[in-house]
């Protein structure tokens, strides 16, 4: 953690929505002119998509079923922890981009599913953030967590999870119903291990939970709407949020513990507006002061 060069991570499985919610806290750093590093957690893959191929067909070959980008040694973990401490003493560490489509790879002249050179993080930035699968992993090899100053999760119930992603891959990916659950039950090991963990060490925690039946999410037709779920939020260390004034805003809300408040699914991003503009204007200010003295 730092004062001078703070680092916000947002962690969750693929299809959680953990892009959602970066696009809404990019209108709060565009709104507020803040400068920030944006990371996406595929730039942390250990292999491009061709590797990837061959390193899970090596693995299967050896007995391991269940080797996916959940993993952790399918990812490069140290050096995830590398930059996120470098970044909080320094304000500086090396990233680069995973370029997902021939749209995003046609300015570099590369071929989609391959990685840019590694480069240094641009001067003057207020802050870094990380979007991805490992904002919070704690490992016998790494602790990301301790350096993050702000560590969101975003964590639909599950079988919501598993409709948007099989939505997702297959309206977009081209996979069929077999492969989308392939892929779940091959990550599932690394879900339990990996993944869930990291949500008991967070600040905060968005749980979308839908009001209609999602009891077998590989027959769904549709993603459940916004109007069709609440949102449990969830705040490890509720001191300091003014859930009179979030109540008041939020309509139709309610708390359902001392440190949680259940807003309709509708309200999710002015939620999210309301919570983080002054948690980020907070870091930024600190930092600005640190870095002026």
């Amino acid at each position: 953690m730092s004062v001078a060069h703070p680092v916000v991570a947002i962690t969750g499985s693929s299809g959680a929505g953990t892009t959602s919610v970066t696009r809404t806290i990019q209108h709060i750093f565009r709104r507020e002119e803040i400068r920030a590093c944006v990371i996406e957690g595929d730039s942390f893959h250990r292999y491009d998509r061709d590797e990837m191929k061959r390193a899970t067909a090596e693995a299967d070959r050896e007995g391991n079923h269940h080797f996916c980008h959940f993993s952790p040694e399918a990812n490069l973990l140290v050096d995830l922890e590398d930059l996120f401490r470098t970044y909080g003493e320094t304000g500086s560490g090396r990233v680069r981009k995973y370029l997902h489509n021939d749209e995003e790879a046609r300015p570099y002249g590369q071929p989609s599913g391959t990685f840019t050179p590694w480069e240094d993080v641009p001067a003057g930035t207020d802050m870094l953030f990380y979007e991805g699968l490992h904002g919070a992993v704690v490992s016998d090899q790494v602790d990301i967590a301790r350096h993050a100053d702000l560590l969101v999760g975003v964590v639909p119930i599950i079988n919501l999870e598993w409709i948007q992603k099989a939505h997702r891959d297959k309206s977009e990916r081209g996979y069929s119903t077999e492969a989308v659950m392939d892929t779940i039950l091959r990550r599932m090991p690394d879900y339990v291990s990996t993944i869930c963990p990291q949500f008991s060490r967070t600040h905060v925690n968005f749980q979308r939970v839908p009001t209609v039946d999602t009891s077998d999410p590989f027959i769904a037709r549709f993603i459940p709407t916004a109007d069709e779920s609440f949102v449990v939020i969830r705040f490890a260390n509720p001191r300091g949020i003014d859930f009179p004034y979030l109540l008041s805003m939020l309509h139709d809300s309610f708390m359902s513990r001392p440190n949680i408040i259940v807003v309709p699914g509708g309200k999710m991003e002015l939620a999210m507006q309301l919570i983080f503009t002054p948690l980020l204007l907070r870091l930024v200010e600190r930092s600005r002061r640190a870095v002026a003295s």
